[in-house]
């Protein structure tokens, strides 16, 4: 006899909720605004993953466990490579089909992405304009604030090294530190902590430039979508209150952990 309340599959999933959530908004609906609803619902739960292992990344640092936070980095990084294949998947349309629906978004724009937003302000890029994109929403000026209270993922790193012994209190010794660990054999945790740091960043900005391109693929230099959205966050007409595509550009040289990089070039 079957157990009603045994769990199923869909149950632990919640998959009647989750597959109620796509609602394209064309009538008649046009063919890829489905696909196009899911690609950046997925975007969205995996954030929701990201910033899941950066708060257990700090809690791992915060008690020296540093073989379990490269870990996790690693797994940050082998996120963000999920996200040039779900490009690709947007890449499949072609830009009529998606000009068929594009205008029905407005004033809605993936720049209204708190998620990301948080991702960033975590990791160091700790733009605070972007909060007043949300000032309707207390609720996530209230989350985004205190996310930017908390100390980003590099700061937590830094204060690891200086209970470690390490001179920390500039950039400069702060590059240094990271030339040492490199040429000292023993620091091998540390060693691998840092490159999986730079793997998940560098990464990260391959995703920023492709985003990029598709961008321009399907919509040339016309105006984002959430232009007048970014105006008024940024405090100017543009870039992304002119062109959204001009606006992703500004973004290609973010690095979540510029003192890695610097330090390339003292080695």
């Amino acid at each position: 006899m079957h157990d009603e309340s045994e769990l199923t599959y869909g149950g632990y999933l919640g998959l009647q909720d989750l597959l109620s959530l796509q609602k394209p908004r064309s009538a008649p609906p046009c063919h890829d605004e489905l696909q196009f609803i899911i690609v950046h619902q997925t975007f969205e739960l995996w954030f929701k993953q990201m910033l899941h292992e950066v708060d257990a990344i700090a809690a791992h640092l915060a008690t020296d466990r540093v073989l379990e936070a490269e870990r996790l980095f690693r797994r940050l990084r082998a996120i963000v490579r999920c996200f040039i294949p779900a490009l690709e998947v947007i890449e499949t349309m072609v830009p009529s089909d998606f000009l068929a629906f594009r205008d029905l978004l407005k004033p809605a724009s993936g720049f209204q992405s708190f998620q990301f937003r948080e991702l960033e302000f975590a990791c160091g890029l700790r733009d605070e304009r972007y909060v007043r994109i949300f000032e309707k929403d207390p609720g996530v000026v209230d989350r985004l604030r205190a996310r930017l209270r908390q100390p980003a993922l590099w700061d937590i790193v830094v204060t690891h090294l200086k209970r470690r012994g390490f001179r920390i209190a500039t950039e400069s010794e702060q590059r240094a530190a990271i030339v040492a660990i490199y040429r000292d054999e023993r620091q091998y945790e540390l060693r691998a902590l840092c490159e999986a740091m730079i793997a998940f960043d560098e990464d990260f900005a391959l995703y920023r430039q492709h985003h990029l391109k598709m961008a321009e693929r399907m919509i040339g230099r016309k105006a984002g979508t959430g232009e007048k959205v970014a105006a008024y966050a940024l405090g100017q007409a543009g870039p992304m209150g002119t062109h959204g595509v001009e606006y992703l550009q500004s973004t290609l040289d973010k690095r979540f952990f510029p003192v890695l990089w610097a330090a390339r070039t003292e080695m």
